[in-house]
């Protein structure tokens, strides 16, 4: 359980107040999950005037809390009396993960164009898509963002991909678009060891950077089948080629997602389309998703919530 910050735009990032001056919420996601770290992200960034705190400032106690996935946090902050908004920002896990406190107030990030996959804990709401607060992209874009996630990928899997698949695709990568960029949210030294090769590679840590601003500068993305990566393909309306999915909720969802859009593969560093792709199809294929089963406000809900919470406590 851990408070975000960021290298990459100290800004963006939910840690500290930024000046504000209303009541204290503490926000706080699992550094560890891609999909977590986006979505703590993309919800603070409509706090407003209220004041972000972590977990090294519980006293006074914080009048609300947003924790993202990690249900050991939502426990401790109920059982200290804090009211907690829960989200739940991935693709479900298997049948057996933990679910949040019914205290709670239950969130679940899902978009409303996508196949559900189960049923959300008693009394979640889905949001729809937890979107970047800016949709712009630069305009001299270079390069490739390739954004990662090994959250609960076997050990085994993880290797197996990143001395193969990963390696060839880094440095096509680097020979098509010029530099490489991979964000991932775990295993960053075996990512490190396997990209060694590859030293115009950079690493970064999903809780150390700020994903959706490296996006805005790339020009190819790269990404795991997962919620938050897709979020910001569609927000943007930008081009995404997904990543062989690895682990067993990320196979569940790149089977549900080929049922509505057809995004391509990059299982072929060798295929010219993937590093260029042609002017009918450079804003990917999310024109063919009907507006009316999202509007991309999400985020916005959450924080909507959370500030409900925060300056009407229940």
């Amino acid at each position: 359980m851990a408070l975000l910050t960021s290298a990459e735009d100290s800004s963006a990032s939910p840690a500290g107040s930024h000046g504000a001056h209303g009541p204290r919420v503490l926000l706080s996601a699992r550094e560890d999950q891609l999909d977590s770290t986006l979505a703590l992200r993309r919800v603070a960034a409509h706090l407003g005037d209220l004041t972000r705190t972590g977990w090294a400032e519980l006293e006074p106690p914080p009048v609300a809390a947003l924790v993202c996935d990690d249900v050991a946090a939502t426990e401790r902050l109920l059982d200290l009396g804090v009211p907690v908004v829960h989200l739940e920002s991935g693709h479900p896990e298997p049948p057996g993960a933990d679910a949040p406190p019914e205290r709670a107030l239950g969130r679940v990030h899902r978009p409303g164009w996508l196949p559900p996959s189960g049923s959300p804990a008693q009394g979640a709401r889905p949001t729809g898509v937890l979107a970047p607060q800016r949709t712009g992209r630069s305009r001299t874009r270079s390069g490739t963002l390739l954004l990662l996630s090994l959250w609960s990928v076997p050990q085994a899997e993880t290797e197996v991909f990143a001395y193969g698949a990963l390696r060839e695709l880094a440095a096509a990568a680097l020979h098509r678009t010029g530099s490489c960029t991979v964000v991932a949210d775990t295993g960053l030294p075996l990512l490190r060891s396997a990209l060694a090769e590859h030293p115009g590679v950079r690493v970064l840590r999903a809780a150390e950077a700020d994903p959706d601003a490296l996006h805005a500068d790339a020009a190819v993305f790269l990404a795991s089948p997962v919620l938050g990566a897709l979020a910001l393909a569609q927000a943007r309306r930008a081009p995404l080629a997904l990543l062989p999915p690895l682990g067993s909720a990320q196979r569940d969802l790149a089977g549900r997602l080929a049922e509505v859009l057809p995004l391509p593969s990059a299982d072929d560093p060798a295929d010219p389309a993937l590093w260029g792709l042609s002017a009918a199809a450079a804003t990917g294929p999310w024109h063919q998703l009907d507006p009316a089963l999202d509007d991309l406000r999400g985020a916005q809900r959450v924080a909507r919530t959370l500030r409900q919470l925060a300056l009407a406590p229940l």
